[in-house]
């Protein structure tokens, strides 16, 4: 009989601090690399390590993004959303108006946004919008005020029915 593992008391594992960082697999490296080279420094990451044609390493704020070229075996592969894999990737904003900064910096950069600011039903005070990268990677920047669904008769809301695009 195959037995699930049981799952650990918080008190008894080990307490992360945040996630180190996510390299994403890109075939469009060039124009990935142009694109992230304007976007991160605009979210307080930087370049470091060593940069080349098939990999580029941002960091700041606690996390890192990682820009590497795919296979070639997977030149033909398309990014999709809602295959196996990453869904999208969502950094988090300081403040509420940050989100609105971004996405003025965003709409001038041409960037193919998915749905502009609004309040989402995810947690109490969501505020959001979410957009492509070239490979066609939705990326997300965020605003929980306070404790989010931490806070005390605070709960989250799935919202599996709440469309990609936001309300029309």
């Amino acid at each position: 009989m195959n037995k699930l593992p049981r799952m650990a008391d918080s008190g008894d594992g080990v307490e992360v601090n945040g996630v180190a960082h996510v390299i994403l697999r890109v075939n469009r490296i060039a124009e990935c690399t142009a694109f992230y080279d304007q976007l991160m420094p605009f979210l307080g990451l930087r370049t470091v390590a060593v940069r080349s044609d098939d990999f580029v390493y941002y960091v700041g704020g606690r996390t890192a993004l990682g820009i590497r070229r795919a296979e070639a075996e997977h030149v033909h592969a398309q990014h999709a959303e809602t295959a196996p894999g990453i869904d999208h990737l969502c950094f988090r904003a300081r403040r509420r108006e940050d989100v609105d900064t971004l996405y003025s910096f965003l709409s001038e950069l041409g960037a193919d946004i998915v749905r502009a600011p609004e309040e989402g039903p995810w947690a109490p005070g969501y505020y959001s919008l979410s957009f492509r990268d070239p490979e066609g990677i939705r990326l997300e920047v965020n605003h929980v005020p306070g404790k989010g669904i931490l806070a005390e008769g605070a709960s989250f809301d799935p919202a599996p029915d709440h469309p990609l695009t936001g309300r029309s």
